[in-house]
């Protein structure tokens, strides 16, 4: 499953470099120069990760940032930001505002690319091979199994990328909207009312064993597991 990067870097020449190396790293992209429209973006679909540049126009990728990790929906959601300023005040004030790095212009996108997967891999441990654990649940993204109570599971793929995009963000409602775009991507042609009946087969299979069930219908929202 391709993570998602949202992008907020208002120099073009600069963003679409970014995205030339990030797509060919696997990445879905999106991106703005706007830290308005960044907002919303984010609030509409939570990306796997944002690449966050200080200097933006009207809102700055500071406060960018502080909003973001005032929302409980996306709080933990990785963040490297992007900025001129190398005083070390200035770097100290982007990491204390909850940036997970800080790279200093001009910087090597190889070099962005390799932290960004640090930070990936310690905020999302399927991308590091890490079995995902919630409550009884296990799901091994390397050999694709996954058991509840040492039960193993047998699912079908667009189910175990469900149950996998649903263990990576435990407890977090996710509108079917969002899951359309994190399961099947953003171009997908699926249809909402797809979602529900691929979480009732997920949750049917996820059941089977006795067990509660941990997927949580929440009325005009979504989904959440756990």
């Amino acid at each position: 499953m391709q993570p998602r990067l949202l992008i907020v870097e208002d120099d073009p020449a600069l963003a679409e470099l970014l995205v030339w190396h990030f797509e060919a790293e696997g990445y879905q992209i999106e991106k703005t120069g706007d830290g308005e429209e960044a907002l919303l973006l984010a609030t509409e679909t939570p990306p796997d990760a944002i690449i966050l540049d200080w200097m933006l126009e009207q809102i700055s990728g500071i406060e960018v940032c502080r909003r973001l990790r005032r929302n409980p929906e996306l709080a933990s959601i990785p963040i490297i930001m992007l900025t001129a300023r190398g005083e070390e005040e200035d770097r100290i004030r982007g990491l204390e505002t909850g940036a997970d790095d800080y790279m200093t212009k001009p910087f090597s996108p190889r070099e962005l690319v390799a932290r960004l997967t640090a930070v990936m891999r310690r905020s999302r441990p399927a991308l590091a091979g890490k079995t995902l654990r919630v409550d009884d649940l296990e799901l091994d993204p390397i050999a694709h199994r996954v058991r509840r109570g040492g039960t193993e599971i047998p699912l079908g793929p667009t189910e175990f990328r469900l149950l996998q995009h649903f263990m990576e963000r435990p407890g977090r409602v996710l509108s079917r909207a969002q899951l359309v775009n994190g399961v099947w991507g953003h171009d997908s042609d699926i249809e909402e009312r797809t979602v529900d009946v691929q979480v009732k087969r997920l949750r049917a299979a996820l059941n089977k064993t006795g067990g509660a069930d941990l997927i949580r219908t929440v009325r005009s929202a979504g989904y959440s597991l756990g």
